[in-house]
């Protein structure tokens, strides 16, 4: 069966715990995380998405004509003027990693944040998600900083990428 795939804006009914499903099947499976992860990303994202502001927020959902969602990106803006805009919640699931949903989703995060007047973009990850990496290099995303904290706890080492727009 061929679904159709649709970028989605916004929230609607059921995001956060497809976003929220979507990061514990990668991210406990393959590296280990559990309870405090799973945790931090459900209080987090729900905070977002109650503080939500069209303009200053995006929040884009790659999902199939039955309602399955594949893949999610999140701009927050609420600190932009300090910190620039955050990138949050990038995950692409397993059905659609590798075929380029996760760079055109990025692309549309970045166009969004220029868009905005926003003077830069930044992320939070961890050392060890190559493909990733590789990912945010290729649109202009540089390493900023590793360091030891693991706000996550899944024992892994962060790291801060930068891009200046």
């Amino acid at each position: 069966m061929t679904h159709t795939l649709t970028i989605r804006e916004g929230y609607f009914p059921g995001l956060i715990a497809d976003t929220l499903t979507l990061h514990i099947a990668y991210y406990c499976d393959k590296w280990g995380f559990s309870l405090p992860f799973e945790g931090k990303v459900a209080r987090e994202l729900t905070n977002f998405f109650e503080r939500y502001e069209e303009g200053r927020d995006l929040f884009l959902s790659l999902t199939t004509s039955e309602g399955e969602t594949l893949a999610t990106i999140a701009i927050d803006g609420s600190a932009a003027e300090e910190k620039g805009a955050h990138l949050r919640w990038f995950i692409v699931g397993d059905a659609a990693r590798g075929k380029g949903y996760g760079s055109e989703l990025l692309s549309q995060a970045i166009s969004f944040c220029r868009e905005e007047g926003y003077s830069g973009v930044y992320l939070t990850t961890f050392k060890g998600l190559d493909p990733a990496k590789h990912l945010y290099e290729k649109h202009g995303f540089s390493l900023r900083e590793e360091r030891a904290v693991d706000q996550w706890q899944g024992g892994v080492v962060e790291q801060l990428f930068f891009l200046k727009l």
